[in-house]
């Protein structure tokens, strides 16, 4: 579609684009925890100013913000996993007449850079909460045109300016009204990055393992550390390399580090369901070249985290990660109840034992490690696991030298979350006296959060069995939860 931007007509027409204008984001309805988040750090990458005029509501799929220009819209929307479509707001109201009224009023200098003779439109009606017929979309789109006084002919196809009309009727279909709640129209700028996800779905992936992380999730974690070209990024529990991925995507160069010496070396049993044993091209080094990304692989350390294995210096520009919870995948560290010495004969090839590495000693370690080895600025961006019937903010590791700027939900269960949460050094390490700060009895040991996922269900199964029993014996007991 050849859309002219607002700004290049005005150049041309001698006359200086507005400062600030209402823009229309239209979100997937998917991870809406993380929209605002990802949007803060894309503007943030570029420069931008934002100003958002409302509060969002993560049941509704709209926000609207207010930007400099449409340069700065298709900026955002090029990278932008979680926006489907973004348009330039012409006018919006709680009611189609409210919008109508507002499009005659519409300056004419403005709407007639795309409706003359000489430009074709497309006109469409999206509805979100309610269903609309084709008969009733098409007298709504007649109304429209009766108001703007689009002189250029119909395409459909491919036509030189779009323009959208959304409705939005709440989130539940069954108890929809008979209007509208909301009313937003505007020309369609460009849309988001959503197809990212199906080009790297991990279904298509050469080398995958059982918490290879979605694609989706993976380029919002390379967003929120505000990853850009020749960015040195840093995965210290590598697994698959599934972040590392998204983050050569976006031109950064690439390294990781893992425990588990059959991940990093891509041998021993298979992930997939019609394979036993994985191939010998399976490895990271192999996703990466899928990709046509191996230029960006520096290379990965069969390391164990909490062992230090670096000279402390700043290097990364930002540490993505997606520490194990001890559900799917067992929490190990190098280490072993028994006193063992090796004969210098037997080293080469030595594997050595490893126990279990408490969660809060995870956390706690990404953070210092985060603190010396980040440049300043640089962004950590990891998952912390959490059960969400005792999650308050206070259950968030703290370092002196990070500052928090985004902590979103995922919901994993009625039970277990996840969170993603984004930090930004602020501070060097030699700056610091403190180290990081955690909530030790919540993440005591190796499977605390694996722990409160299999006490829930015990305590589930006891409840109707005693239930049953009660049942039996002709009485009633009401539980609390």
């Amino acid at each position: 579609m050849a859309a002219r931007s607002t700004a290049n007509v005005l150049k041309m027409m001698g006359k200086t684009p507005s400062i600030m204008k209402d823009y229309l984001f239209l979100f997937a309805q998917e991870h809406v925890e993380f929209r605002v988040p990802e949007l803060q750090s894309l503007v943030g990458i570029h420069g931008i100013k934002m100003e958002m005029i409302e509060t969002h509501i993560n049941t509704s799929p709209f926000l609207v913000v207010q930007l400099p220009s449409e340069e700065c819209a298709v900026k955002i929307m090029g990278r932008c996993i979680l926006a489907k479509s973004i348009i330039e707001l012409w006018a919006r109201g709680n009611s189609r007449q409210e919008v109508y009224d507002k499009l005659s009023d519409f300056p004419k200098d403005q709407s007639s850079l795309f409706s003359g003779e000489d430009q074709s439109f497309c006109l469409r009606v999206h509805t979100f909460g309610k269903t609309l017929t084709g008969e009733k979309k098409l007298s709504i789109i007649q109304d429209v045109v009766k108001h703007l006084n689009f002189k250029g002919p119909v395409n459909l196809s491919n036509p030189d300016n779009m323009f959208f009309l959304y409705e939005d009727y709440g989130i539940n279909p069954n108890t929809a009204p008979e209007e509208p709640y909301n009313v937003y129209f505007g020309r369609w700028i460009c849309d988001g990055q959503r197809k990212l996800a199906d080009t790297y779905s991990v279904k298509k992936r050469h080398f995958i393992g059982n918490t290879s992380m979605d694609a989706a999730l993976s380029f919002i974690m390379a967003n929120q550390a505000k990853i850009t070209p020749n960015s040195f990024v840093f995965d210290p529990f590598v697994g698959t390399g599934s972040l590392l991925i998204s983050a050569a995507h976006f031109g950064a160069y690439v390294m990781g580090a893992d425990i588990n010496y059959e991940t990093i070396h891509g041998c021993g049993k298979s992930s997939r369901t019609n394979q036993i044993y994985r191939g010998k091209d399976e490895n990271i080094r192999a996703n990466l070249r899928q990709y046509g990304l191996e230029h960006s692989y520096i290379d990965v350390l069969m390391a164990d985290f909490s062992c230090n294995v670096w000279r402390e210096q700043p290097m990364f520009d930002a540490i993505i990660t997606d520490p194990p919870y001890g559900i799917r995948e067992s929490t190990r560290k190098i280490g072993s109840k028994k006193e063992a010495k090796i004969e210098e004969e037997h080293l080469d090839g030595h594997i050595p034992s490893s126990r279990s590495y408490s969660l809060a000693d995870i956390f706690t370690d990404l953070l210092n490690f985060s603190a010396r080895y980040l440049r300043l600025n640089g962004s950590l961006v990891y998952w912390l696991p959490t059960h969400r019937p005792e999650y308050n903010d206070d259950h968030i590791p703290r370092h002196p030298c990070l500052t928090l700027v985004s902590n979103s939900e995922q919901p994993l269960s009625s039970t277990i979350g996840r969170r993603l949460i984004t930090m930004i050094k602020t501070r060097h390490s030699y700056e610091c006296e403190d180290t990081a700060e955690m909530r030790e009895d919540l993440y005591q040991n190796h499977n605390g959060i694996r722990s409160k996922v299999f006490i829930t269900a015990e305590e589930k199964q006891k409840r109707k069995l005693e239930k049953m029993e009660n049942h039996g014996k002709g009485k009633s007991t009401v539980h609390v939860s």
